[in-house]
């Protein structure tokens, strides 16, 4: 509860002091009649009356405080905050294939290190609907974009790659870039992005890359592209099983190269950024930036109501007083 004038509160104080002053002056008062000793009088029993002979006294004391307290104009304050959340529409296309399995970034592999990077991005948005595109020579949809994090955190984690998933491997950039901009088509979100990861280029796939570039444009999506990993001559893990059934990872060499041309193109032609990841820590500082740049719009506003709670102090400094100045003209009139 607030006051509207803290000063006339303050009129409380003098008032008390003054009650104070009264009663003790009352008290101190030389008796007209006086009395050799006091010790009979000790034994006569007050009447009611002389026990509330400062009765209206004290009410219409009471009364002119709960009128001070009135006057202060007493509210309730009531403030209601309502947040207008403009959120992006987000799909992440990541590149299942093979060759994400090279073990040149950490914690084990390229895929590895993807998956442990995404998981820390959604974990950081709060207000943006999220899907998860992986493709290989095939594109799938895993979870069309959902403000169900922990259902995506879920899915992040059960990735595997096209060898382990047993679907067609490869590189098809232009059927996966389709399918993403096919998820975020019918958004009504003002910003739509794509982020696109993968560590080769285009070699299968019945779109090319070039027509899915333009059907993201025409829809108005920006697409982030991330090349993944080192380019060059590198050994890629092939896992079999021996005659007894177990597990064998065994390496054969692979000649790894992401087609940087095209995914600086991706992105420039659509408003984005395009980014490598080469380095073990990489990834998470392009994560971080691409977290900056696509920040969820938040509207604030801010709505106060006052409740006057006056009414009742004054109804009761009215009763109070009334009641204090019918009782001393009357059944607690003093007599002079």
């Amino acid at each position: 509860m607030i006051f509207h004038s803290y000063a006339a509160f303050w009129l409380i104080l003098p008032l008390v002091l003054l009650l104070v002053w009264t009663l003790w002056r009352r008290k101190k008062r030389t008796p007209t009649l006086q009395f050799g000793s006091v010790e009979v009088l000790k034994t006569v029993t007050p009447s009611v009356r002389t026990r509330l002979m400062h009765l209206p006294l004290l009410l219409k004391s009471l009364g002119i405080v709960f009128a001070i307290i009135a006057l202060a104009r007493p509210q309730e304050m009531n403030t209601k905050i309502k947040k207008n959340v403009e959120g992006i529409d987000i799909v992440i296309c990541l590149d299942i294939s093979d060759s994400m399995l090279i073990e040149d970034m950490k914690p084990l592999n390229r895929l590895e290190a993807a998956k442990d990077t995404l998981k820390r991005f959604i974990q950081g948005r709060s207000s943006d609907r999220i899907g998860l595109v992986i493709f290989a020579g095939e594109s799938f949809t895993v979870v069309p974009p959902t403000l169900d994090y922990q259902l995506i955190l879920q899915r992040v984690e059960e990735i595997t790659t096209a060898q382990q998933a047993r679907i067609k491997d490869g590189t098809a950039i232009g059927v996966a870039l389709a399918n993403a901009a096919g998820r975020l088509k019918d958004s009504t979100a003002k910003s739509r992005v794509v982020i696109f990861m993968t560590d080769g280029e285009n070699n299968s796939g019945t779109i090319d890359p070039e027509t899915g570039l333009e059907i993201a444009k025409g829809y108005g999506i920006k697409i982030y592209s991330i090349g993944i990993g080192h380019d060059g001559p590198t050994k890629i893990p092939i896992y079999t099983r021996d005659i007894f059934g177990q597990k064998v990872k065994t390496y054969q060499p692979f000649d790894s190269t992401v087609n940087e041309d095209l995914l600086s193109r991706m992105a420039k032609d659509t408003g984005g950024k395009y980014y490598r990841a080469s380095k073990e820590d990489s990834l998470v500082g392009i994560f971080k930036d691409i977290d900056s740049l696509e920040k969820t719009k938040i509207d604030i506003n801010k709505f106060t109501n006052y409740t006057e709670k006056f009414p009742p102090y004054l109804v009761m400094a009215i009763i109070c007083y009334l009641a204090g100045l019918i009782l001393g003209r009357s059944w607690l009139r003093r007599v002079p």
